[in-house]
């Protein structure tokens, strides 16, 4: 077996490390052990949380559009249901948007979905 020395190698490894954890505190950023346990937990909540922030959007979306309908005393089931009745296809993105910025355009939804 051939003796291995690993110079750069070794050197490029743990840079990369640490290039990911600048920033961090103490010794998570600069020695390379706890860097290394530092990136992977990191790197383990990035994933993570990619997917949760969909999650938690779509769950912000929905309390703005109940807010709202409850406003016009109907309740968020009851006008999501009337939407797809109606065939209207807006999205529960567009919905709170418009619930936010026009709140008069969304009360003439509300009128639409009450009257069907």
């Amino acid at each position: 077996m051939s003796r291995v020395k690993r110079g750069n190698k070794r050197r490029m490894k743990r840079k990369k490390v640490l290039k990911l954890t600048k920033g961090f505190f103490g010794f998570k950023k600069n020695l390379y052990r706890y860097a290394r346990e530092a990136a992977d937990r990191a790197l383990s909540f990035s994933y993570r949380d990619r997917r949760r922030r969909k999650r938690d959007f779509r769950k912000l979306w929905i309390t703005r559009i109940n807010a709202a309908t409850r406003q016009h005393a109907m309740s968020y089931s009851v006008f999501i249901g009337g939407l797809k009745k109606l065939g209207i296809d807006l999205d529960r993105r567009t919905l709170a948007d418009i619930a936010v910025r026009d709140p008069e355009g969304f009360g003439q939804l509300v009128q639409k979905v009450q009257q069907a």
